[in-house]
């Protein structure tokens, strides 16, 4: 395999080899101009990254695998659809076209939206598809006895990363110099999460097929309904990919061939957005929802307000609640959780469900069969629930488990201490969700969740163009790894045992806030009092500076 090496300034279409005099004066003064940024990963928050660091005069590469922009939009099982309403996931510049009637989109809807959000602002030219980044590797000293990230503070020094990137089409391999680096690899594909299981209880026991639901994906709509056709099927996993998943094998087999769902644990899920006819936002989206809930580093008044108020936090939640218990047969097939859905939508844990009668209907009717059991194990022809020692038979079986965002965060580093740094703790330990206190000159963009992925995301790359920018400097490391223990007890009271996944769901006011604030922008984003206290927050209260 060729290995060739370059700064961000080579133009793959004239191609000349760097000498080792090139290598060693990384940099010329042509380039000193325009800082050199590396993006990896071309879904949403890449482009989003990409389009605020040309925004602010830097020069930016995007590495993607894929051949097409998108992420995780790329590659979708065929019913996907979009799990927010469309104006909560949507660019502050670029809203969805008055084409787009749904206020939920099909896959192919949000992958033509993002494609004409990336050619109306030009970003093509800055992305090398079918580009895998190997790995990289900071050329600097230790930042172990570093009193301020990068040692200076600033967000660029006279040190470099370098970026090992294999193109998949000619298998050769090239490196570029920068001078910051930003991870958007996305917690939701890549590294398949697969449960492990003692030795001969596992899928090598199996005689049937044994996928990840990413291989699923990655089908073509005709070549997953053909690998299902006629086949008993276990799907294990009762998220938003485990109930897609599900339904479609169940609309292909039917009552010839019942698909199961194999699950641990219940959790809420929205047959709408408006319980009771009241809008959610309203109730979790809003300044006010913010005052019934502790939030971290708020101030002695605050914190007083949120225990006053909990009785009406607990209120809300049994509120929404008992409209999804009516619209949704829990009760009747013993799926009640037994958390609140607060803890759910703090978490991220809950799902939209739309049509819920229709799924419960085959629920009924047999064709698909709902089995709950903390642990399970291959035999040759199928699964044992060991909870209730029963058997299903089987001859596919999906893991719809999700992914290892840790892992694939942890490899991309070529030094040891920088992978441990980001798996060492539960939670990927970031300030601002963005930075790493004890790694110098990188950011991490899309990696905690929200009920927006993308408009944090947005948040998130315009707060980090500012930085760079030099609008604003960073405190010392021991206040930001303070201020990210703030976040990591609040994300343990609030999420418990799911406070690894790093979700601000429903604290995104409070976030966007401090974010602002960083920038110098107003964080009042409405106008007047009463508007700002209770009309839901979204992607275009955040348009103007």
């Amino acid at each position: 395999m060729t290995q060739m090496r370059f700064n961000l300034s080579f133009n793959p279409k004239k191609q000349k080899k760097t000498t080792e005099a090139d290598i060693q004066n990384i940099t010329s003064p042509e380039t000193m101009d325009k800082k050199q940024v590396a993006i990896v990963g071309a879904g949403v928050s890449g482009l989003l990254a990409c389009k605020y660091c040309l925004s602010k005069g830097f020069k930016p590469i995007v590495f993607d695998t894929e051949p097409d922009i998108g992420g995780v939009w790329t590659k979708t099982i065929k019913t996907t659809r979009l799990q927010t309403p469309k104006a909560l996931y949507q660019f502050s510049d670029f809203p969805w076209p008055t084409s787009v009637t749904d206020d939920f989109p099909t896959h192919q809807q949000i992958l033509d939206y993002i494609r004409a959000y990336a050619t109306q602002f030009d970003l093509i030219p800055h992305i090398r598809f079918c580009s895998r980044v190997k790995g990289i590797s900071y050329d600097g000293p230790s930042s172990d006895t570093w009193s301020l990230w990068n040692g200076t503070g600033e967000p660029f020094t006279e040190c470099k990363w370098n970026v090992t990137v294999e193109n998949t089409q000619t298998a050769t391999t090239q490196v570029y110099t920068v001078d910051f680096v930003i991870l958007c690899l996305g917690r939701f594909k890549d590294v398949p999460n697969i449960p492990e299981f003692p030795a001969g209880k596992g899928p090598e026991v199996f005689k049937g097929q044994v996928i990840h639901s990413m291989e699923y994906a990655a089908m073509d709509d005709n070549a997953a309904a053909e690998f299902v056709k006629g086949k008993k099927v276990v799907v294990v996993g009762f998220g938003k990919t485990g109930l897609d998943i599900a339904r479609e094998c169940s609309s292909i087999n039917g009552l010839e061939q019942p698909t199961s769902i194999v699950y641990r644990r219940d959790h809420w899920k929205l047959p709408d957005w408006a319980p009771w006819g009241i809008p959610l936002p309203l109730l979790y989206l809003n300044r006010f929802s913010h005052l019934l809930v502790h939030k971290p580093g708020e101030g002695f008044l605050l914190s007083v307000l949120a225990t006053l108020l909990s009785p009406l936090r607990w209120g809300v939640s049994k509120f929404v609640e008992s409209h999804i218990k009516r619209k949704v047969p829990l009760a009747k097939f013993n799926m009640v959780p037994q958390h609140s859905l607060s803890k759910d939508a703090r978490s991220c844990m809950i799902s939209y469900m739309p049509n819920p009668n229709d799924f419960f209907d085959e629920v009924e009717k047999g064709s698909i069969n709902l089995k709950k059991s903390k642990t399970f194990s291959f035999y040759d022809t199928g699964i044992l629930l060991e909870d209730a020692n029963t058997t299903i038979e089987a001859e596919v079986v999906i893991f719809a488990t999700g992914f290892k965002g840790v892992k694939k965060l942890e490899d991309i580093f070529e030094s040891s201490t920088f992978g441990q740094s980001i798996a060492s703790s539960p939670r990927v330990p970031l300030y601002r969700e963005c930075i790493h206190p004890r790694i110098p000159q990188l950011a991490i963009i899309g990696f905690s969740e929200s009920f927006s992925n993308l408009y944090i995301s947005e948040m998130r790359s315009k707060w980090l163009a500012a930085l760079l920018e030099g609008a604003f400097k960073l405190p010392s490391i021991n206040e930001m790894q303070k201020d990210i223990m703030k976040w990591d007890e609040y994300m343990k009271q609030s999420a418990g045992e799911y406070h690894c996944r790093s979700a601000i769901g429903a604290l995104e006011i409070w976030y966007n806030d401090q974010l602002c604030k960083d920038m110098g922008m107003d964080p009042m984003r409405k106008n007047g009092l009463l508007a700002n206290l209770f009309e839901p927050y979204g992607p275009m209260d955040y348009t103007r500076k």
